[in-house]
Parts: C-alpha cells; structure tokens; sequence
C-alpha cells in the first residue's frame, strides 16, 4: 500500500511529506484548496503525462516521490522489476520517484535506479487505482472486464493459456511441416530430373583428378610427338649410333689382349653400348606412354567438360557430384515420409485444438455462471447508492474463432442501463460522473476486488448525493477498505467521518505567493472540519453535535 508521498514544487504546494496507513483515509478540503494537485502529483510519480505547467511558478524542477510497502510484493510487479534488472530484498519498500523540469523534461527512478516513465506505467496498475469522473480506466475500460470476471469466479488463467499455447505450437509444427512438403513437392519433377542426369553420367570419387592426368599427358605426347619421331629414326636402322658402337666393340674385342690400353677402351666402350641400349629402351617406353590417340583424348576431353559443367550447374565441386546425388534421393524420400509425417502432426493439431476447445468451453460455461453472480451482487448495492432506477449486466459472448486466444473464447463486458426500458451499453457511454463512480463503488464491493491494486482512490465519488445516499457510499468504502486501503476525496461528512485516518487540505495566500497544504487531522480536529462540512463557513455548535453524532455512529 501507499505509505508516503513526498512532493516538492508541484503546482501550489511547495514542500509536502505526507505519511499514509491502511484501511480508509479521507481527504478534505474546500473547493479549490488543490485536492486535485495530489492526484495530478501522484499521477505524475505512476507514470502520467509529464507537463511543464505542474512546476510551481518561479522553480526550475519539480518532484514526486512515492513509497509502497507489502507484506509481498505483486508477482507482476516482481516480474517487471525483475526484467529491468531491479531487485527487491524481502520487505524492502518500493520508492518512486520523478522529477520535472520547468522545460517538460522527466526523469523517473525506481529506488533511485534511472528507469523510463514506461516501467512505471506498467507497474502503475497493480499499485494504484484511480476511480473519478473521468476516469477511463480502470473497471470503466473493457480490456480488464475479462479478467475482473475470473478473479470473481476463482478461475485459473494460466491453465487456459498452456492449453492455448500447446495448440498454437501444434499449428505452427504442422504449418511448417506443410510449407516443406509443399515446397519439396513442387521440385519433384525436377528432382527427378537432376537425379535422372546425374544417374546417367555415374560420375566417380576422384574422377576429376584422373582424367585431367590423362588429357595432359596425351596432349604432351600430342606435342612431343615429332620429337619422338626424329629420336626413333636416328636409333633404328644399320647406320644408327647405337649399331656403330656395338660394330666398333666387335672390332675392338679382336684387338683388345694386344695392349692394357685397349682393354680399358673395350671396358668404356661397353658401358657405353649398355647406356645407349637403356636409352633406347626408355625413349622407346617413353614414346608408348605418350602414344597420341585422338579419339580417346576427344573422349577425355567431353567426359572432364560435361562432369565440371554438371558441377557448376548445382554449385559444387565434381567431386561432390556423387554427394548431390544422394542429397536427391534424400530428398525424394522426404517427400514420401513427409506426407506421413503431415498426417501424424495433423492429428496432434487436431487433439490439441480439440483440447483447447473443451477447456474453452467449460470457461465459458463458468464465466456465465459468474456473471449471474456478479449481476446479482451488483444489483443488490444499487438501490442504497440512490441507482435503484439502474441495471447492471454482465456480458459474455463467445468470439469468432479468429479473435479467440489465451484467456479462452469470451468477449467480455460490464454493460448497464440507467433508465427502465433502455438498452444496455457500456459503463463510460451511459452513466454521468455522478452515477458512474457509484456504480465502480457497487462493482468493486461485490467484487470485493480479489488481487486488485494495493490502493484504491475514488475521488469525490459522492458528488451531487448526500443524506442516505452518502452514508451508504461511506459504509461501503470503510467495507472495501477493510484488509487493504482506500483513499477518497470527498465532500461529504458522512463520508469523512467513515475515516480512519483524516487529511485536510488548506489553501493560503501570503501577497502574491498562494501555497497548498494538508495536514493530518487529530480527533477534535476531525470532529471541527466535520462540523464545517455541515454548516459551512460558520461552524455552529449544531454542526459540532452533528459531527459527533456522524463519528459516534462509525
């Protein structure tokens, strides 16, 4: 709950500390004393609307700062401290705080952690609730209707939502599995078509590399071959080196045992026959190996320029040709099993909707059952707030399929119709100031506002009312306040003296300067601003017996 609000140079209030306790506080005031400062201050610190004319007149900056206290801190507040890396040590209060430049600009702090203004108006919700004439938030706005019912029913949202996600993956699992299917189905044809040529020209592991070996050394022996041609002539024939040495050795062998000499030439000129002998056979086993066969190089040729051709045409390597053919045949199979793997996911898709479906459906069943509650609670606050004319409804239609989501199927609304005869219509349609604060009053007592925010402002909910009227609207905000705190600006002392705790708000001028304050109220300080309420500007001593009566009766 809110415990403290420190506001300095906001509007006419120069220097305020206000310190707040639980149950139910009043606030009042003579018209115009500034009750509405603090709830513009107030406002700024939960994240409103930044305006440069809340800056008290002569000031550079202004400030608000505003302390909560829990037993335990809200989940979803926890939750969204927690994701702007902002933690809480167990019964730490939670501060806020902005401040204001004369200029319009803001800073906002969460315990003197910088933050921007949008934390603080997600937060805002589930500290404060703000219910005027005005107000279009809160119970007036539709979008919480929903889940203001199941917190009346008990329901359990969060059941709702995993049954809501597990079918919206089912859907997403199946839609992608089509969309593969699908796409894969429509490459079929040419698939079958890649394969079929890739099939055709069976290329091999390191295929490539060979053939290029063999197109280069027939093309060598292409370009060697005249060489080679010459090299044989001289080495064949009669007349051929290799024949005069050896004719030259016979010679030589039939004189060699004349002289040492000639012995050694023998020797030398031997050798020399056995090297050219080798010679021979090399160039001759050379001029095989480099043997030119035009047709087989042309077979080279086309079989290394399509295989490299094939390759460019899907991106890759040849040696990855044999790959590609095996990631098509995949493929292919993927088809096949996909459409199999479609029927399985269709099936879960199905179950699981069929699940989402049926919880659905007993929600709604269970929300209508809470909503004939809901009327009949409301229904039997409104005659005793002066709204005996009234009727309150709550709808629950069920949405088309496309609009359904993780809160289940419903569409949601609280509708009411002022006059005998009219039409149901929404809250902030129909009533009046007046009316529409009373019926949020009748609304969060039959509520009785489980897991609302940790404080609840009405302001001057009791406008234009009095007597009976403004005792019952007091008996039952100090009954909606009973366990947590309410805070309402009032007018009316039947009202006030429901308070546990009194605040007045004065309004003073010294020459040009006007300032605003409030100050705490003592009990026979309550008892005179009670008896003013009462009687006005003279306070009587009628009005003083008066305002005891009213507190004797609380």
């Amino acid at each position: 709950m809110l415990t403290r609000l420190t506001i300095r140079n906001i509007v006419l209030i120069e220097a305020l500390d206000l310190d707040f306790r639980g149950g139910l506080g009043v606030l009042t005031g003579e018209t115009g004393a500034g009750k509405s400062i603090l709830l513009d201050a107030l406002g700024l610190v939960l994240g409103n609307r930044a305006e440069s004319g809340l800056v008290r007149a002569g000031e550079d900056k202004a400030s608000v700062s505003a302390t909560f206290e829990f037993a335990a801190l809200p989940a979803a507040i926890a939750e969204t401290l927690s994701d702007a890396d902002i933690e809480l040590e167990a019964g730490e209060p939670l501060i806020l705080r902005r401040t204001l430049k004369a200029d319009g600009g803001s800073k906002a702090f969460v315990n003197d952690q910088p933050v921007g203004v949008a934390l603080l108006r997600e937060i805002a919700p589930s500290l404060v609730e703000l219910h005027g004439q005005h107000d279009d938030r809160g119970l007036v706005n539709p979008r919480g209707h929903r889940a203001l019912l199941d917190r009346f029913a008990g329901v359990e949202r969060a059941n709702m939502a995993s049954v809501w996600n597990a079918w919206r993956a089912a859907e997403d699992r199946l839609a992608v599995a089509r969309e593969r299917v699908e796409t894969a189905q429509a490459d079929q044809d040419l698939l079958l078509a890649y394969l079929a040529e890739l099939a055709a020209i069976e290329p091999q592991a390191g295929e490539e590399a060979r053939l290029a070996e063999t197109r280069a050394s027939m093309q060598k022996g292409e370009r060697l071959s005249g060489d080679l041609e010459i090299l044989r002539q001289l080495w064949e024939g009669s007349d051929s080196p290799l024949a005069s040495l050896r004719v030259a050795a016979r010679r030589l062998d039939r004189i060699a045992g004349e002289h040492p000499l000639l012995a050694e030439a023998l020797s030398a000129l031997d050798r020399a026959v056995i090297e050219a002998g080798e010679a021979e056979d090399k160039l001759s086993a050379a001029a095989d190996a480099l043997v030119h066969d035009p047709l087989a190089l042309e077979r080279a040729e086309t079989r290394l320029f399509d295989l490299r051709a094939i390759a460019r045409k899907h991106r890759c390597e040849v040696d990855e040709l044999a790959d590609k053919m095996r990631e098509f045949r995949g493929q292919l199979d993927a088809i096949e099993g996909g459409e199999a793997e479609l029927d399985a996911l269709a099936i879960a898709a199905k179950v699981a909707g069929d699940a989402y479906r049926e919880r659905a459906r007993a929600l709604h069943s269970v929300r209508v059952a809470a909503a004939e509650r809901l009327d009949a609670a409301v229904a039997g606050e409104l005659a005793p707030l002066k709204l005996d004319a009234a009727r309150f409804r709550t709808s629950v239609v069920e949405l088309p399929e496309e609009r359904w989501g993780p809160d289940g199927m419903d569409a949601v609304e609280f509708l009411i119709a002022t006059n005998p005869g009219a039409d149901f219509a929404p809250l902030n349609k129909i009533a009046s100031g007046g009316e529409l604060s009373r019926f949020i009053l009748a609304l969060k007592v039959a509520l009785a506002e489980k897991g609302g925010a940790a404080t609840m402002i009405f302001d001057e909910i009791d406008r234009g009312v009095g007597g009976a009227v403004a005792s019952a609207i007091g008996e039952r905000l100090s009954r909606l306040a009973e366990g947590g705190q309410v805070l309402v600006v009032t007018h009316s002392p039947q009202v006030a003296a429901r308070g546990r705790t009194h605040y007045v708000i004065h309004k003073s001028s010294e020459g040009t300067v006007t300032r605003t304050s409030v100050t705490l109220l003592d009990a026979a300080a309550r008892q005179e601003e009670i008896a003013r309420m009462l009687s006005g500007a003279e306070v009587t001593p009628e009005a003083r017996a008066q305002a005891d009566r009213l507190l004797e009766g609380v």
